[in-house]
């Protein structure tokens, strides 16, 4: 199966930055749809941004749009969050999933594969 491998949490103090990375095994990467999701204790993964497979396919939900990024390199099979300016509710754990079902879109619904997540910490 394909598998997805999350980095670079951490600890980071509100207002700061952070970038979280994902590396994807398989080799029809450039075929999938993919995403960035957090989950908070006791509630649902949500989508926080999406890239589809044709770049400039994407999404970010409404609170994070205009300070997170996401980006995706083929090539390298990864992908990439940019997130700025982080406030204390977005500290969460962050899952990047994917899905190869030919649509340019993901949701939770949709998702394939998912990554083990990565922590973030945002400290007040």
């Amino acid at each position: 199966q394909v598998q997805l491998v999350e980095s670079g949490g951490g600890l980071v103090q509100a207002g700061g930055s952070l970038r979280l990375s994902c590396v994807v095994s398989g080799r029809t990467f450039s075929r999938y749809a993919v995403g960035w999701f957090r989950q908070a204790p006791g509630k649902e993964r949500e989508l926080v941004a999406a890239i589809g497979r044709t770049y400039n396919a994407t999404y970010y939900a409404d609170p994070e749009a205009g300070r997170f990024t996401i980006s995706r390199d083929n090539t390298r099979k990864k992908i990439y969050l940019q997130m700025s300016d982080l406030k204390p509710e977005e500290a969460d754990e962050y899952y990047c999933a994917a899905t190869n079902s030919g649509s340019d879109s993901i949701s939770r619904s949709t998702v394939q594969f998912w990554g083990q997540g990565t922590q973030v910490t945002v400290s007040s």
